[in-house]
């Protein structure tokens, strides 16, 4: 029977995940790939990520998930429904981390959505839909940008050959690594259909810390653009070059460091800009830079505000080497448009919120996320717990086991809603 008779109603009031085994998991998964300070460095198609790859696939297989693996080595844990026709719910976020990376950012995504498989089993209950926990390939785009590479060839955003051929700094292929480690399978990228798809995240922002909120129900996802800029001006002794005379490329950086920050300010509260990566040549402290190379950063829910701040940016970067005499390139480097979150599982997460009796708001999510590109191929939906002082990409990256848990059941009771418990 479905999740709407009165016996599957009583059992879905009282589904809760176990928060100490999800703890547990989470530490023990943190042990592969340690960080220097407390966090991880569990690259992509490292030694350290085949590590925790296995760790994952042993701990699905115990649970008596069947395991299946794309081309881009992205793995899916499947739980069986009792409907053979019914298509999966899906549910999951990445391994990868930063190489200075927390413990948390990706992984609570991974292992709650096994929490959730090993809790039915716990309580022998059935669902009619497929439940499949998955880990995306490359999500952090660290070692091998752009990120949430193996989730963008999945939505039809990149071409298989494209993404293997990306490279790392010492010139490694994406492919090669993949084939390397072993996780390189033979199921078609983009073939699996999905009945819904549901992502829990660390917030990586202050917000629900500061508002005292357990849960963030994530209606939107911010759109980005990503500009590399090349500055060309003219290298010359710091010491004996008269100040009119110089042509200065690191001048020209800072000046649209504060171009790039005012025009994200006149668009508050939710567009954000910074200037990120930077190279500056040659980098000696006694010559002036003649070429600075460095990207910007621009994100807002909206589209045409995406747009605006980049033409005016374009526009105030011209007129800033105008000033100084230096040349210019620009080249679109990254970007996608917003996101809008299917509103049927938003819904249930909102719901699955109130009827656990946690504190929860509406929150735009800053930063991408594999459910960015899902989204475009199937009703998606994320979840967020809070994180202490909104740090993420750190190796000081916390958050609280109370925090983990209040995620987990939200995501659970989502989740096991979509996919329908039947009677046993």
């Amino acid at each position: 029977m479905p999740i709407d008779s009165v016996g599957a109603q009583s059992v879905r009031s009282n589904l809760r995940i176990d928060g100490e085994r999800l703890w547990a998991s989470l530490m023990e998964m943190a042990e592969i790939g340690p960080g220097l300070a407390g966090g991880n460095n569990r690259q992509t198609l490292t030694d350290e990520d085949a590590e925790g790859r296995r760790l994952f696939q042993k701990w699905c297989e115990a649970a008596g998930c069947s395991m299946g693996l794309d081309a881009m080595g992205t793995m899916f844990a499947r739980r069986e429904g009792t409907d053979p026709d019914a298509l999966p719910v899906y549910v999951g976020s990445h391994l990868d981390t930063q190489p200075t990376g927390g413990k948390y950012d990706g992984v609570l995504g991974v292992l709650a959505g096994l929490e959730i498989v090993r809790q039915l089993n716990d309580i022998n209950v059935s669902t009619r839909h497929p439940i499949v926990v998955t880990n995306w390939t490359n999500e952090e785009g660290t070692r091998f940008a752009p990120a949430m590479v193996a989730s963008g060839v999945f939505a039809n955003m990149h071409t298989l050959d494209w993404a293997y051929d990306r490279v790392d700094a010492d010139g490694k292929r994406l492919g090669d690594e993949l084939a390397r480690i072993g996780f390189k399978g033979e199921e078609v990228v983009g073939a699996r259909k999905m009945h819904a798809f549901f992502e829990l995240h660390i917030e990586q922002g202050p917000i629900l810390e500061r508002e005292e909120c357990e849960i963030g129900v994530v209606t939107h996802g911010q759109g980005l653009k990503w500009l590399e800029v090349r500055l060309t001006g003219k290298e010359s002794h710091t010491g004996s070059t008269p100040m009119p005379m110089r042509v200065n490329a690191g001048l020209g950086m800072a000046r649209m460091t504060e171009l790039v920050n005012d025009i994200a300010l006149s668009h508050a509260p939710y567009a954000v800009g910074a200037i990120g990566h930077c190279d500056v040549y040659p980098n000696s402290r006694n010559i002036i830079p003649g070429r600075v190379v460095f990207t910007v950063d621009f994100r807002h829910p909206e589209k045409s505000v995406i747009a605006d701040m980049e033409s005016r940016f374009r526009q105030g970067a011209q007129q800033i080497i105008e000033a100084i005499g230096l040349g210019m390139e620009i080249e679109e480097v990254g970007g996608f448009d917003p996101v809008t979150f299917d509103e049927t599982c938003v819904t249930a997460v909102r719901s699955a919120a109130d009827r656990l009796g946690y504190t929860h708001r509406d929150i735009v999510s800053g930063a991408g996320h594999d459910a960015c590109w899902i989204n475009r191929v199937a009703p998606t939906a994320m979840v967020m717990c809070p994180c202490i002082d909104g740090l993420s990409h750190n190796e000081a990256e916390e958050i609280t086991p109370a925090w983990a848990t209040a995620g987990a059941n939200v995501l659970f009771h989502a989740v096991v809603e979509t996919a329908r418990i039947v009677d046993s």
